[in-house]
């Protein structure tokens, strides 16, 4: 597909970028720091961000401190999720925690996090742009630990929340991050509010979308593709937007079945498929992808007034993120 391979292009640029911010002594903290970096990762975020740029006339290169900054600010919330869930596994490697042990993964986590405002510090931009650039992303970090919290929250309550209540949980969790790579981009190349309002407004609604598309493949996810089991987050007792509908829709035995399955790690494989089975009976799957798009639809709206090879590669990445398969 050739918007993966144009991401891929673009990730190979950040991963030379930062794999040179990432060196020091102790060693082997900035090892822990770069593990999942060197080992994994789309790199989208810096791809918006880049990308953000440009659609407003703005030169890559000037967006480049801003990418990588929002790249290790996504790790330093990946090595410290991967520590409260107690995750061993992530892009096929051992997590930070699980290869250097618990207090140099908090440290690691640590340094991604510093280093992300530290580099921003180094930015050519005028004096204005930068302290923009940091307070928007001190408030996108503020916003995915609330998110986190909302996300612990949920999962420790026994009552199914709204959907509502998804919607703004991973509207901190997931797409806050999203919302700052466009609008970090957007900074890098204007000081006008509305272009960055848009370019943020563009990545809010495409970060919702692609948390929702990626709840309905943590359910019914090829294991090929997603190296976890069919049904993982319906064993697992996610609440996500695909349990909590298939939850509220189905009746009698149905909804027995389900619920059989649900948050229950004990389940049988055999039982596992057949809750995933009535779940897509109830056809959750048009439903989910009917959300994700109304989001993508909105973040579609955003760029309107724009044109040019930014704007078509920004639409198709919307594409990409609604139409990935499960």
């Amino acid at each position: 597909m050739k918007k993966t391979k144009q991401i891929e292009n673009n990730a190979k640029i950040v991963n030379k970028f930062l794999n040179s911010k990432l060196k020091g002594n102790p060693k082997k903290l900035y090892d822990a720091a770069g593990h999942l970096i060197v080992n994994g990762g789309k790199r989208l975020r810096p791809y918006m961000v880049i990308r953000s740029c440009q659609i407003l006339g703005g030169k890559s290169s000037n967006a480049m401190i801003a990418a990588s900054a929002v790249e290790m600010v996504h790790n330093f919330t990946l090595v410290h999720d991967d520590i409260m869930d107690n995750d061993e596994m992530r892009h096929g490697v051992p997590t930070v925690h699980k290869k250097f042990g618990m207090p140099i993964a908090i440290l690691a986590g640590d340094v991604l996090f510093s280093k992300a405002f530290q580099i921003i510090t180094e930015s050519k931009l005028s004096p204005n742009a930068t302290t923009h650039l940091i307070s928007r992303l001190a408030k996108a970090c503020v916003d995915v630990c609330e998110g986190q919290l909302l996300d612990i929250k949920m999962a420790d309550e026994k009552r199914i929340p709204t959907e509502a209540e998804y919607v703004t949980m991973i509207g901190k969790k997931t797409a806050a991050l999203f919302d700052v790579s466009c609008a970090m981009g957007a900074i890098c190349a204007t000081n006008k509010p509305k272009d960055i309002s848009n370019l943020s407004t563009f990545g809010r609604n495409l970060g919702i979308a692609f948390q929702i598309t990626d709840d309905l493949i943590g359910v019914m996810g090829d294991p090929k593709i997603t190296k976890k089991p069919v049904g993982n987050d319906l064993r697992e007792g996610k609440k996500s937007l695909p349990i909590l509908m298939a939850i509220k829709l189905a009746k009698g035995k149905d909804k027995k079945i389900i619920l059989k399955a649900f948050g229950n790690a004990k389940i049988s494989k055999k039982d596992l498929s057949k809750a995933v089975e009535v779940i897509r009976t109830l056809g959750i799957e048009e439903k989910v992808r009917n959300q994700a798009l109304k989001y993508a639809e909105k973040s579609e709206k955003s760029l309107t007034k724009y044109k040019g090879t930014a704007k078509v590669e920004l639409t198709a990445l919307l594409d990409f993120v609604v139409k990935r398969s499960v």
